[in-house]
């Protein structure tokens, strides 16, 4: 069993003399090792110093640089874009809002330009890695899905990216929508069921919920399209949707 001896004890004896010299010679080993673990870090630290200083230098640069880019280009060029792109969204709100007969050619001229103006297809080559050009994405979806160019809706609904409560679910079901026009039903059934689950709100959610609903009557699918519809009667009792829930539970039900 070890025992405490206190500092400046005398040995009482050969064995206790033998034990401390050892004791001694011990922590005088320890404290080389300690010694030369330094030297050999502070040689190492000499050694590679301009290899250290030029990885830090690499660092800093790469850090100003990001900032710098950030302020003095990638910004400018947001504001240029959102600019560039005030005309084309004119078009495309004269569009959904105008007369029907005159639509196509608004949506035309919201693709390609006008007045001066990029379109949001030029946005999207121009500015690619802004966030204008991705809310192009989307402006450029849904002015295809109502000129009924399914396709390409999908395509540009497909390459916006958004976590926002309303935009990321519109444009799942943007893509439903065109599926559905195209006659591939599965696959419209699983952009309605993304975009109802994506985010959870009293606008979009009993909207997809209907058309997935729906849609999966078309497919036989009856359980999921009550599962559906008698969700948007406990949830969203005061929806739009709510009004169609009993026709087309009696049809889902009628199936079984």
């Amino acid at each position: 069993m070890a025992t405490y001896k206190k500092r400046g004890h005398k040995p009482k004896n050969k064995a206790e003399e033998v034990e401390q010299i050892e004791d001694k010679s011990t922590t005088a080993e320890v404290f080389n090792t300690l010694d030369e673990g330094a030297s050999k870090t502070e040689e190492w630290v000499a050694a590679n110093q301009k290899y250290i200083l030029g990885a830090v230098g690499v660092i800093a640069i790469v850090v100003l640089g990001y900032l710098g880019f950030q302020k003095f280009i990638q910004e400018p060029k947001e504001q240029e874009a959102y600019n560039e792109m005030f005309k084309a969204q004119q078009y495309f709100d004269s569009a959904v809002n105008g007369n029907s007969t005159v639509s196509d050619s608004l949506y035309t001229l919201a693709l390609n330009g006008g007045e001066g103006k990029y379109g949001f297809l030029e946005i999207i080559e121009n500015y690619g890695s802004t966030n204008a050009a991705n809310l192009a994405n989307y402006y450029a979806g849904f002015s295809y899905l109502n000129m009924k160019k399914y396709q390409e809706a999908i395509n540009f609904l497909d390459d916006f990216k958004s976590d926002d409560e309303m935009l990321a679910p519109l444009a799942l079901g943007g893509i439903g929508d065109a599926f559905s026009q195209l006659d591939q039903v599965e696959e419209a059934l699983g952009y309605y069921e993304k975009a109802l689950k994506i985010k959870t709100n009293d606008f979009t959610t009993p909207k997809f919920l209907l058309k997935a609903a729906v849609t999966a009557i078309s497919l036989n699918k009856s359980e999921i399209a009550i599962t559906y519809l008698e969700r948007i009667k406990e949830e969203f009792p005061k929806s739009v949707e709510a009004n169609q829930v009993d026709v087309h539970l009696g049809q889902a039900q009628a199936m079984k």
